[in-house]
């Protein structure tokens, strides 16, 4: 069972993520809560797997309460909740350790699937957040978004063929078992694949591959 704590301040959104969530038996949220620093608490206090937070909340917001709730807790995984019109936020999370950036706007069975693979250990971004984190972040960095699309292919230069199949499905979000399925391995050839891919990148965790294979371009569609 993965449980769940949910943090958004519109109540109305809190239960429709829930009842979207109560429809997978293998999913409990156990906790809610309406401000960051409620969600801080919900978690010491319930050691959810999973802790999805919204961004915009009162009193501490959903950024800084997945920061805090990384470094107090991190056993738990952070998944950000969010809506287009948030995006500049988005990559401030990157650093902070968030295994997830989901849509309010998405389909269910994405927000399903993504608290699956983060319960795993495994990343999930939303392939159309993940598209305008990169352009957030290109639309900052000096050089432009050619340059930086230029450093990530000579980065992923260094893996072999196999390694760049990996990293492209990790880009679209899938995983573990996704990828293993979809390439025809076991799961574990399939984490010691993306092991070596993290490494040979030089990244902290999935999400900042995921970014990299955008940027080289190995995500299509």
């Amino acid at each position: 069972m993965i449980r769940v704590m949910l943090a958004d301040d519109e109540a109305m959104v809190r239960a429709g993520v829930r009842a979207i969530l109560g429809t997978d038996d293998e999913i409990e949220v156990v906790a809610e809560a309406a401000d960051g620093i409620e969600a801080v608490e919900a978690v010491r206090r319930h050691r959810p797997d999973v802790a999805v937070l919204d961004i915009r909340m009162p009193r501490m917001d959903g950024l800084a309460a997945g920061a805090e709730i990384r470094r107090t807790v991190p056993e738990t995984a952070v998944v950000i909740l969010t809506t287009f019109s948030e995006d500049a936020y988005i990559a401030r999370a990157l650093g902070d350790g968030a295994s997830g950036f989901l849509l309010k706007s998405g389909d269910p069975r994405e927000l399903i699937s993504g608290l699956k693979a983060v319960a795993e250990g495994a990343a999930y971004l939303s392939p159309k957040v993940a598209q305008r984190v990169i352009a957030e972040l290109s639309a900052g960095a000096g050089g432009g978004a050619m340059a930086r699309a230029a450093a990530a292919k000579e980065q992923v230069a260094v893996l072999t063929p196999r390694e760049l199949e990996v990293l492209g499905l990790v880009g679209a979000g899938l995983s573990n078992a996704e990828i293993a399925g979809r390439l025809y391995l076991v799961e574990g050839t399939v984490k010691a694949y993306v092991s070596a891919v993290l490494l040979r990148l030089g990244v902290k965790n999935r999400v900042q591959a995921a970014i990299v294979a955008y940027e080289a371009g190995l995500v299509t569609g």
